[in-house]
């Protein structure tokens, strides 16, 4: 997995499936939210999400007020996203 951040806006390619992944999304997003309340996280190409970056993105959005946006590119995630009825809370669209 690999991340690249410009402004608000965090690009994720690969499959998010590690616990270090989770440490560098948290990183990247814990750095981002110093100066910006509004994120945009496209998720390329994964077809999963770990638990942990679930239930880090919910604190953000519930606890912290941050607004975040996820755009994911593959079918198999958003139908994830669905099941899980995180679509509006993380204002979830595929692209």
């Amino acid at each position: 997995m690999e991340i690249s951040v410009s402004a608000n806006n965090v690009v994720i390619t690969g499959n998010i499936k590690t616990v270090n992944d989770y440490r560098q999304i948290k990183e990247s997003l814990d750095n981002l939210t110093q100066n910006h309340k509004h994120i945009i996280i496209t998720i390329q190409d994964s077809i999963s999400i770990t638990s942990s970056v679930i239930g880090y993105l919910n604190k953000l959005v519930l606890k912290d007020n941050i607004d975040i946006e996820i755009k994911v590119g593959d079918a198999q995630l958003m139908e994830l996203f669905e099941d899980l009825n995180l679509v509006s809370l993380f204002k979830v669209k595929k692209v």
